[in-house]
């Protein structure tokens, strides 16, 4: 298995994300933004950070470079897993990959603060982690409000692709446990076999650094990337 993890103009969690994967044992290699040939790649991340400056609005500017292109074909074609994490989740609202966007934080502000999360929906993409499961991930965003018209969140809810809530340390979901005005307190949503979420799981890789909680999803992940190669083959 290889995974591949995005470097546009601007990130800055894509070393972050590349040490975390080979830290659980998975060759990984860095794909430039400019790349089009990811035919060698089981599964591709776009890491977090701030692509060409957050111009425009965050990831629009990313979501027209050449590896996009790419990767909306090998999606097409293979059905390549593909996992957004922050800026990689603006991202593939703006390619039209995942519905809906996101908007400036309500408060106005940047958010960096550790956040608990539930799982709304067990997902084939993540195998092992059901839902109702709460996870402890770090959040750092200033546009990390997701929106999604009203027919359309439902139809998310119904289909099983609004996949992450924000909720507060016993788990329950309401407002106050919102850090930035997200829709129906959403972090993460999937569609196919592409999944997102606001939350960073590679900075939770250890106890030591307040959490293991991000080990435990990207094992998930790439036992989910494992499993659609294995029924591919």
């Amino acid at each position: 298995m290889k995974i591949g993890v995005v470097t546009f103009p601007g990130s800055n969690c894509d070393r972050d994300t590349l040490d975390a994967f080979a830290s659980l044992g998975v060759a990984v290699r860095d794909v430039w933004y400019q790349d089009t040939n990811l035919g060698d790649l089981d599964g591709a991340v776009l890491p977090g950070g701030f692509s060409y400056g957050d111009y425009l609005r965050s990831g629009a500017l990313a979501a027209k470079a050449p590896v996009m292109g790419a990767i909306r074909q090998q999606i097409a074609e293979r059905a390549l897993p593909v996992l957004g994490i922050c800026n990689g989740f603006q991202l593939l609202t703006e390619a039209g990959l995942l519905p809906g966007g996101l908007r400036p934080n309500r408060q106005g502000e940047f958010r960096c603060d550790w956040q608990m999360l539930r799982v709304t929906a067990s997902s084939p993409l993540f195998p092992g982690i059901e839902a109702g499961t709460l996870l402890r991930l770090p959040i750092a965003h200033g546009e990390g409000s997701y929106y999604v018209e009203h027919g359309t969140l439902g139809a998310l809810f119904t289909a099983g692709e609004a996949w992450l809530q924000y909720v507060d340390e016993r788990g329950d979901l309401h407002p106050m446990a919102n850090p930035n005005g997200s829709v129906a307190n959403l972090a993460g949503v999937t569609r196919g076999p592409v999944a997102a979420l606001m939350p960073h799981p590679e900075r939770a890789m250890s106890q030591a650094l307040g959490s293991e909680d991000g080990r435990r999803l990207l094992v998930a992940w790439i036992q989910g990337v494992d499993g659609r190669k294995s029924h591919a083959g």
